[in-house]
């Protein structure tokens, strides 16, 4: 089923899903897509910010702390956005939360702009985060930044009329007459003022996981109110802000983010891609004809994916500790007898998402994060195990 909004509340039969059925929506995936929840958010990648009237008296203590500071006052539906002085917020409006403004963004030709990252998370226990890597949406103020004038929301407010990436002077060579994507554009200017591109992308990427990793144990405890818990994926965009210094902020997750093409033709391509990613990705869009997601026979199924392709450790799997320890050892966890039905569940659709990924990267589960849940565990490191024996999976 594809919902635009939020279906659980409508739609209770929902929990009771049979296992081939598939929702385009996570349950709990409020968590992260609200404005105020998001914005809350304890992390490095979200500006500071505060709900009013409750967090009245932290923010008069942080606006001691930080006087000169200027905050952004949003409705909680984020319908009004307005620039403030600190002495300008009235802390006592319930209606809207309060956001530190970046005052100092990274500009292109004079404009400030956005990144659009295009997430999916196929996967909440284990937690599988993918991002499209094709390309990002850059959306540019239609207002220069400077000479700044708060009373003007086109120089600092990304708004449905802004300006393509193809008007920009410094960019439309690239994306225009050399038919580079929006990414490899700004990669390809930055470079020539002599900045590392790189550092953007990889603060998107450990910004998203940061916070799906924040919000996993919310979704897991929604999750277990329904039936089956794999019969949901959630395609989101993520927008980004930039500063001047090359540090990433993050400003909010869309659910269902816009995908017409009515408004600026040229985005139909990017739109359709992440689509058809999206569909590949997750087992909608596939190679064999089939009219619903429900399991074939067992020769079709195996063609797709078998236990040689998840099998991992065959050495240690070969040993005598690990044949006589009936799966005591952690190092025997990947064995065949020692696998569950769940277990090989899990195996068989990360498989197969790595092999249907297409132009999906995978973010999360990666090499070099800490302090996981046991199944976030057993996740990474099989990742990790596939990884050492075909580089493709690192």
């Amino acid at each position: 089923m594809w919902a635009h909004e939020y279906p659980f509340f409508k739609l209770p039969h929902l929990r009771e899903l049979q296992e081939h059925q598939i929702v385009n929506h996570l349950p709990g995936s409020g968590f992260i897509t609200n404005k105020v929840d998001l914005a809350l958010t304890n992390s490095k990648y979200i500006p500071k910010s505060f709900r009013l009237p409750g967090d009245a008296e932290k923010f008069q203590e942080y606006a001691r702390e930080f006087p000169d500071k200027q905050f952004v006052q949003k409705n909680n539906k984020h319908r009004h956005i307005y620039l403030k002085t600190i002495p300008e917020i009235d802390v006592s409006d319930n209606e809207t939360f309060i956001q530190e403004y970046m005052a100092n963004p990274l500009l292109v030709d004079g404009k400030k702009f956005d990144i659009g990252a295009y997430v999916v998370v196929t996967s909440v226990h284990p937690l599988r985060i993918y991002v499209y890597r094709g390309d990002y949406l850059l959306r540019f103020c239609p207002v220069d930044y400077y000479p700044f004038d708060r009373t003007n929301l086109d120089k600092y407010v990304v708004g449905d009329d802004y300006t393509p990436i193809w008007e920009m002077e410094s960019l439309k060579e690239f994306h225009s007459t050399l038919g580079f994507g929006m990414r490899d554009s700004l990669d390809a200017h930055l470079r020539s003022i002599g900045k590392d591109p790189s550092v953007i992308w990889d603060q998107i990427h450990d910004s998203i996981t940061e916070i799906l990793l924040l919000k996993e144990n919310l979704l897991v405890e929604v999750l277990k109110r329904f039936k089956h818990q794999r019969n949901f994926f959630e395609l989101m965009r993520f927008d980004f802000i930039v500063d001047e210094d090359l540090r990433v902020f993050l400003l909010e997750a869309n659910m269902s983010p816009n995908l017409s093409s009515a408004h600026f033709k040229p985005n139909q391509l990017l739109y359709e891609q992440v689509i058809y990613n999206t569909f590949k990705l997750v087992g909608i869009g596939s190679v064999l004809h089939r009219e619903s997601l429900r399991k074939r026979d067992f020769h079709t199924e195996a063609m797709m994916s078998s236990f040689k392709n998840v099998a991992v450790d065959a050495n240690i799997c070969a040993s005598e500790s690990c044949k006589v320890s009936s799966c005591s050892e952690p190092e025997c966890r990947f064995c065949r007898w020692c696998l569950t039905k769940d277990d090989l569940s899990v195996l068989h659709a990360a498989y197969r998402e790595h092999t249907n990924r297409g132009d999906m990267l995978r973010i999360f589960p990666i090499s070099g994060h800490e302090s996981l849940s046991p199944r976030n565990l057993f996740m990474s490191q099989w990742f990790d195990k596939k990884c050492q024996e075909e580089s493709s999976w690192c």
